[in-house]
């Protein structure tokens, strides 16, 4: 499939999405004129950098909360958002 018509990609829906997936591009034709390209997005992840990660949450200054206090505001938290009866 190198080329799909605009009328085209309601039918053929299946086969474009085949076409993107191993990488390939589409040119979209619309009343015998070329008016696009449907490309694949290409999704390239980035690695996790923990130091960057690390440095940040240091740049952000919050509080050292303990298991304990923690759960206290989350109880909190449910008892404002839903009421007494969620526990």
């Amino acid at each position: 499939m190198q080329v799909i018509t605009t009328t085209e990609l309601r039918t053929k829906s299946k086969e474009l999405v085949k076409v993107l997936q191993e990488g390939r591009s589409v040119d979209l034709i619309h009343r015998s004129r070329v008016v696009g390209e449907i490309r694949p997005k290409i999704y390239d992840p980035k690695p996790f950098d923990p130091d960057k990660f690390a440095k940040i949450a240091k740049q952000l200054n919050l509080p050292k909360l303990s298991y304990k206090e923690r759960e206290r505001r989350y109880r909190a938290h449910l008892m404002k958002k839903y009421g007494k009866g969620v526990s």
